[in-house]
């Protein structure tokens, strides 16, 4: 089979992930990136399981293990500090083969650029137009124009290559709240275990990064677009909202450099009909954005990125293989975002009595309840067998 080619709108996580996996099979690759280099301006992220078997299939799961931390537990807290629910990190990876690994978001993004040749990779290319005509797709960008046996789009929520292809769809919707993340300084006595608290129509949730720092994330519910009171900022808005909380919150706050918060009013996609148009695909928030609360929009896009190189594997028709990728990536995604959708809906509630119910709930859960209802989400294995490292006909980077 001639060498074929793919490119790649986006150079984020899910984009370098099926580049790389895509390469690795023999393909040429182009990542093309609006941005004038690959970098993350995000703060923390956590890998769960499932995850960290998709990067074993790209012989990566090592690589990033090692820059990232694990904690020994973790769980929920209510507003006054008492813990609702903990987690047990070696349970989790007795249960599901590897632990919940957290690192911050540019070294991920590091060791997937390192992965691929430095040529594939094409920072400052905007693309202006995709397209998929008689003769196959093409795509628009400041160096001229691809002829591409495949387009990835890779491109995010709001994404070029889904507003061409898919002009009908649904736009993003707001979840009616507003997040913050941020991390640490370095701790002399960071805390032992991660938590997240739930407040009312607010939470605010921490977990340990290598060096002693903090990955912090909270949230409010919130009208899209509110900005903060005048004279203030998202650091000063931080200390407003979450300075009396149960300690190590009002701790981490005061570690937190003030020009370092970032803040997103949070949007899912609706479920789109198909990720496939022809020989276009898309993949990660590009298909199906959800919001952050079960933790799994890169751990998705990652095993987009490993299922749709191994439904191309071995075959000629590129559409036939992209059909089979919808059919194993739609439902899942789906199924995922709703879950997410609902933690965040009862992560945010503000009505007294029900915050009572939720949290008398979440206490009176037994730990193996909590693992098992997270089974089908961190159960998933990889289709086909791993890929060897480039070159090495290794499994690690």
């Amino acid at each position: 089979m001639a060498q074929r080619a793919a490119t790649i709108v986006g150079g984020g996580i899910g984009g370098l992930a099926a580049a790389i996996a895509l390469h690795r099979r023999g393909w040429r690759v182009e990542v093309l990136e609006r941005a004038p280099e690959f970098t993350e301006i995000g703060a923390g992220i956590s890998l769960w399981p499932n995850a960290l078997r998709a990067l074993e299939v790209l012989g990566l799961d090592r690589t990033v293990r090692a820059l990232g931390a694990v904690e020994a537990t973790g769980g929920v807290r209510d507003r006054r500090g008492r813990w609702l629910s903990r987690t047990d990190n070696a349970e989790l990876a007795r249960r599901f083969g590897h632990p919940l690994v957290v690192l911050h978001r540019a070294d991920l993004l590091r060791a997937l650029t390192e992965a691929l040749p430095a040529d594939s990779l094409r920072p400052a290319s905007e693309v202006s137009a995709v397209r998929d005509d008689d003769h196959g797709p093409v795509v628009e960008h400041p160096g001229g124009e691809s002829r591409p046996d495949l387009v990835i789009g890779a491109d995010g929520l709001r994404s070029a290559v889904r507003g061409a292809l898919w002009p009908d769809a649904a736009g993003p919707r707001y979840a009616g709240y507003s997040a913050w993340r941020m991390v640490t300084e370095p701790l002399a006595a960071p805390p032992s275990e991660g938590a997240a608290t739930w407040g009312r129509g607010e939470r605010f949730g921490y977990t340990a990064l290598p060096g002693g720092r903090m990955y912090c994330f909270a949230t409010a519910s919130l009208p899209a677009g509110t900005e903060v009171a005048s004279g203030s900022s998202q650091h000063g808005e931080l200390l407003r909202r979450f300075g009396d909380w149960p300690e190590p919150i009002p701790t981490l706050l005061a570690s937190v450099p003030p020009d370092a918060v970032l803040r997103h009013d949070l949007y899912d996609l609706p479920p789109l009909p198909s990720f496939v148009r022809g020989r276009v695909v898309l993949l990660g928030d590009a298909a199906h954005a959800m919001t952050p609360n079960l933790g799994q929009g890169a751990c998705q896009a990652l095993e987009d990125a490993v299922t749709l190189a191994h439904c191309l594997d071995g075959t000629p028709d590129v559409p036939a293989a992209l059909r089979s990728y919808d059919l194993l990536r739609r439902p899942r995604t789906r199924a995922i975002s709703r879950r997410s959708a609902r933690l965040g809906a009862v992560g945010q509630l503000s009505w007294p009595p029900a915050v009572l119910l939720r949290d008398a709930a979440a206490r009176l859960m037994p730990e193996r309840a909590a693992l098992r209802s997270m089974t089908a989400v961190l159960s998933w294995t990889a289709p086909g067998d791993q890929v060897p490292a480039a070159g090495t006909g290794a499994t690690d980077a």
